[in-house]
């Protein structure tokens, strides 16, 4: 058992700076629902849940040569969670599952012997969902090491995030809606001519349109809640809308499309645990 570090874009493996991972523990989901109280009707009215921060912990021991060369590990594990930005965490028992984290906990030692001790640190995931590693126009596959067991994935010859027909499905593997304006990425590209082109999600009943027209060669984005046109925003002429997606099968169907088209869902999915 160790945990995976990405560090400003770097693959830290703590094993190499004496640190040995003794337990990783996320926290179970938070809920926040609202109640409202109403005078003359008993009880509350559900207003809604969310979900609070999570707060994963680690546990490692330090373990040096000496009681000098114990000193340098404690520095070294201060230099490597010492950060202003987020920093993503791997559970290598779960390989397929991203945290991302901050550290939010003073940490120091739990000196064991003059050479030893234990380190436990708390850290904050803001967004309480971790996200799969891949993401759906990765190689769906468990020879591409982005991929795990018990991720909701179906064998992938039933799966496709690119299509060509005016009707298809999307699948959702997460057991969480991708909602763009929950600020989860759902990157959707339309490539070809078309005249007032509408995607439709027909699970979730959302749409989302571009009221002019495109050539064989242009691309339209829709890049979570932004909409562009050759990397030119087309906002203004569109219905403002965005698309989310359920957890499992999503159905779509395309309007307005003309003579031959390509469509793709980049994506990733995410999970309550």
């Amino acid at each position: 058992m160790y945990l995976i570090i990405i560090k400003n874009g770097t693959v830290i493996d703590h094993r190499k700076q004496g640190l040995k991972l003794l337990s990783f523990k996320v926290d179970s989901l938070s809920h926040r629902t609202e109640w409202q109280e109403i005078d003359g009707r008993h009880g509350s009215i559900d207003m809604g849940t969310t979900f609070d921060i999570r707060k994963p912990t680690a546990v490692f021991l330090l373990q040096g040569e000496d009681h000098l060369d114990y000193n340098l590990l404690i520095s070294e594990a201060y230099e490597l969670f010492s950060t202003e930005d987020e920093i993503e965490i791997i559970d290598s028992r779960q390989p397929g599952k991203v945290w991302s984290v901050k550290v939010s906990s003073v940490f120091e030692p739990e000196d064991i012997t003059p050479r030893s001790g234990k380190l436990t640190i708390e850290f904050t995931a803001a967004f309480p969902f971790a996200s799969s590693l891949g993401s759906t126009l990765d190689p769906l596959t468990f020879d591409s090491d982005k991929w795990q067991v018990a991720q909701g994935m179906l064998p992938s010859d039933d799966l496709s995030y690119r299509h060509k027909t005016t009707h298809f499905r999307i699948y959702n593997a997460g057991n969480v809606t991708i909602d763009p304006s929950m600020d989860m990425p759902l990157n959707i590209q339309y490539k070809g001519a078309s005249n007032n082109l509408v995607i439709r999600n027909k699970t979730s009943n959302q749409a989302v349109s571009y009221t002019k027209k495109t050539g064989s060669s242009d691309v339209i984005k829709f890049e979570g809640l932004r909409h562009l046109k050759n990397g030119i925003s087309i906002y203004a002429d569109t219905n403002r809308g965005y698309i989310n997606l359920l957890p499992g099968w999503n159905t779509f169907e395309l309007t307005g499309t003309m003579g031959s088209f390509e469509i793709e869902f980049d994506f990733y999915f995410f999970y309550r645990g």
